[in-house]
């Protein structure tokens, strides 16, 4: 008779082995992780805040004192930001004149040839749709130097005010002949149609700023300039 053998049984590994291998799996997991989150794969995580007063090639950032207080596309408020303190009578920036309204000094007191060839361009935009408000047009010389203080205290420097902010000798404001006019839908409509009546953009980085210029219906406008300080009616 063979005697009973007893079945063998499979030795269990000691419990500090089974931690040890749970352990060495999860840094494996964590490392992994590590690798997965490369530099090549954060950098599109990464946002560029430009520094105040330096623009780029395709966002320049004018001063509160040359801004446009204009309504934002869709919406009835302005950015109060935006908006410095105006001095009543001074032909100052506030709120949106009507193009066809003879009792705001900012918009009677501009050059008449320019007046009426502002007020032809808003009768074609109405028919667009688009509503052209004048948010600056003429402005005293006292006006127009406290704006240039208010951009030389933003920007810190009269250099850089220059790009966006006129002296009272040489603004185009001051003498009537250049408007500003918003909502920026506005400045969009104008900036496509406003050759066809003599309106034009001047400068590159300011997008609401119009002035006459007679010979741009046949000719078209001129080319702008970058800002105000490519302009040689700047240096008088």
């Amino acid at each position: 008779m063979i005697p009973h053998q007893p079945t063998p049984t499979t030795a269990r590994p000691p419990r500090s082995r089974v931690l040890l291998v749970v352990l060495l799996a999860a840094v494996a997991a964590v490392a992994a992780g590590v690798v997965a989150l490369s530099p090549v794969d954060l950098r599109h995580e990464v946002h560029t805040v430009p520094r105040p007063g330096v623009a780029s090639q395709t966002s320049l950032t004018p001063p509160r004192a040359a801004m446009v207080p204009a309504a934002d596309d869709g919406q009835a408020g302005r950015d109060p930001r935006s908006v410095p303190t105006s001095v009543p009578g001074e032909g100052s920036v506030g709120p949106g004149g009507a193009v066809f309204d003879d009792s705001s000094a900012t918009v009677a007191n501009l050059d008449p040839a320019l007046l009426d060839a502002l007020r032809t361009a808003a009768t074609a935009a109405l028919d667009d749709g688009v509503e052209l408000h004048v948010n600056s047009g003429w402005r005293s010389a006292a006006e127009q130097e406290r704006l240039l203080e208010q951009a030389v205290a933003e920007y810190g420097s009269v250099k850089e005010a220059r790009r966006w902010v006129a002296t009272p000798e040489t603004s185009a404001h001051v003498s009537g002949d250049a408007v500003d006019l918003g909502p920026s839908e506005a400045a969009r409509w104008l900036a496509r149609h406003g050759a066809a009546y003599g309106l034009c953009q001047i400068y590159r980085n300011e997008p609401w700023h119009f002035e006459l210029r007679q010979g741009a219906a046949l000719d078209g406008c001129p080319s702008m300039y970058a800002d105000p300080t490519q302009d040689p009616r700047m240096t008088r």
